[in-house]
């Protein structure tokens, strides 16, 4: 007997890609798992079924960064504040963090159907009764228009959005005048896409010259120390926390400002969920 749950949860977390370099994706979880009928006649309650595959989910790759050790480019080495990770290709990139901000694999390249095998792998080291196996695949949401892929770290957050290096796949919605406007989205995605998000406040100043073509942003949160550093051509700064109230804030006084309309931005943060703001010029 197969028991199947669709969009089960979700994953948001950002990878190092050696061709992209620093992304954020978000993907639905879906899961298959067999096994034999109990004498209640089910395999596996479905009110269960889903906070027990989240919250296993929820303390491994879910709001990490997701490490290809085997990358070219890619050292992996113990630092005071937990982990470090460094990578040079496609540019030179340093994460430090609790251990628990990553998940590092030994492959040379992160793809989402063999993390969901190793995923489904360590679900099965400690079954429900009577599961024989679990399989999980995990897939991007379908986006008809504008999308973009960030990352970010809140420093003040609670749970696991503290961690430096997780990120987000989003939408992005823009109305002008009443009307939705494809292109403006289109553009303000490719400027967001692939981008990391820093408040201004976790930035720490190098006086080295050598240094000034990086930003480095820092901080202590519940979970430890974090530190990243990335060319500055990767980032963009805003002057408040971001999460996705202000992200929504700052695109709507952005684009009111540099198209002289009046602007409502709609802003996802990864799938079904974020803020919506509005600004005049």
């Amino acid at each position: 007997m197969t028991l199947f749950v669709n969009r089960l949860t979700q994953i948001d977390s950002s990878l190092w890609c050696p061709q992209r370099g620093l992304i954020g994706v978000s993907w639905f979880v879906d899961a298959e798992l067999d096994g034999e009928l109990g004498e209640d006649g089910m395999l596996f309650d479905f009110g269960l079924v889903k906070p027990w595959i989240k919250s296993r989910l929820d303390v491994s790759a879910d709001h990490t960064l997701l490490v290809p050790t085997r990358a070219p480019g890619v050292e992996v080495s113990e630092c005071s504040e937990g982990i470090c990770v460094r990578a040079s290709l496609p540019y030179a990139m340093e994460v430090r963090a609790p251990r628990q901000a990553f998940t590092l694999l030994p492959w040379q390249q992160i793809e989402p159907e063999r993390l969901a095998d190793h995923l489904a792998h360590e679900l099965m080291k400690r079954p429900p009764p009577r599961v024989s196996a679990i399989r999980l695949r995990l897939r991007p949401e379908v986006i008809e228009g504008a999308a973009y892929t960030y990352s970010h770290g809140l420093r003040h957050h609670a749970g696991n959005c503290q961690r430096i290096a997780h990120g987000h796949r989003s939408r992005l919605h823009i109305w002008q005048r009443g009307q939705r406007c494809p292109a403006l989205e289109d553009h303000w995605a490719e400027r967001l896409n692939d981008r990391y998000l820093v408040d201004q406040a976790d930035i720490v100043t190098h006086p080295e010259p050598e240094l000034r073509r990086s930003l480095t942003s820092r901080y202590r949160a519940e979970q430890g120390r974090f530190q990243l550093r990335l060319p500055l051509e990767r980032c963009l700064v805003l002057d408040t926390p971001t999460t996705i109230e202000h992200i929504a804030v700052w695109l709507a006084r952005q684009i009111a400002a540099e198209t002289g309309s009046s602007t409502r931005v709609q802003a996802f943060e990864g799938i079904d969920k974020g803020a919506i703001a509005e600004a005049k010029p």
